[in-house]
């Protein structure tokens, strides 16, 4: 099992040049939980996960990791328990995919460490996990969106870290392979304990794979915790602009939102993703 950390943004306020995205943001992250991040385009979501993961200086307030500033934590050291996983990584051009993903053991190397058989082990445990171990000697910018998306997050696994951030790591996934990721991610969390933090568009797989629930509205925080105390039809209504239905999945037992109206959606297994 992982250590157990306490990641928590105190009065967190973030942004881009004169503009204010996240205004004095309140936020425990529940250690050795899975925890999603939903709300509208442009609220602010990838805004929060990289300003936890220190990518983003805050303006106000502060982000903590067991009860240090985030930000004043050598790079090495904080590396070491919180790795992220970006929107859109961007790989050095001609790396190849174990390359790539062995890149996520540097962290625990040393200016005088040499690789050793447990970076090994980890690379090989991660591109088994993610189903890209026949990848392995191919170039990364030859690959499909999905398979780079699959070999990114091997990357972010490979550095074994008790705290793990992830921004939209189902994109460019078809819905077997998102179903798959997530259960990996799952499967990650029950048996290291390690914690999860992860930005998600589609409501649905959020409330069946979260343990806790954070739901963002113009930056600021709307509503967190259990899925089905979250995810209701005013919280729909106010985050989303959209008129629905939410009822109890016959399946997993979490809440299920069905949309009404004229809405943009699209399907997925048993699921409806607002983009």
């Amino acid at each position: 099992m992982t250590a157990t950390h306490i990641l928590a943004a105190e009065q967190l306020s973030v942004g881009y040049g004169e503009r204010t995205v996240i205004e004095e943001l309140d936020l425990v992250v529940p250690p050795g939980r899975i925890t999603a991040i939903v709300g509208a385009n442009a609220c602010g979501k990838s805004t929060l996960l990289r300003s936890m993961s220190r990518l983003l200086a805050p303006r106000g307030g502060r982000v903590l990791l067991d009860g240090k500033a985030v930000h004043r934590l050598p790079a090495k050291e904080l590396a070491r328990t919180l790795g992220l996983l970006p929107q859109s990584p961007i790989a050095p051009e001609g790396i190849t995919v174990a390359d790539l993903v062995g890149r996520g053991r540097h962290p625990h190397q040393g200016v005088f460490t040499r690789w050793r058989p447990e970076d090994d082990a980890a690379v090989a445990a991660a591109l088994e996990a993610t189903q890209t171990a026949e990848l392995a000697d191919r170039a990364v910018d030859e690959l499909s969106g999905g398979q780079r998306q699959r070999v990114w997050i091997a990357m972010a696994l490979a550095q074994q870290t008790d705290v793990l951030l992830l921004d939209e790591p189902t994109t460019f996934l078809d819905v077997s392979h998102q179903i798959e990721v997530l259960d990996l991610l799952t499967d990650l969390n029950r048996a290291r304990g390690t914690t999860v933090v992860m930005v998600l568009h589609d409501l649905n797989l959020a409330a069946r794979y979260a343990d806790h629930l954070v739901a963002l509205a113009a930056g600021r925080l709307h509503a967190a915790g259990d899925p089905a105390e979250v995810l209701t039809e005013e919280c729909v209504r106010t985050v989303f602009g959209l008129d629905s239905r939410v009822v109890v999945d016959p399946t997993s037992g979490r809440p299920l939102m069905l949309p009404i109206g004229r809405h943009r959606m699209r399907a997925t297994t048993g699921a409806l993703s607002l983009r």
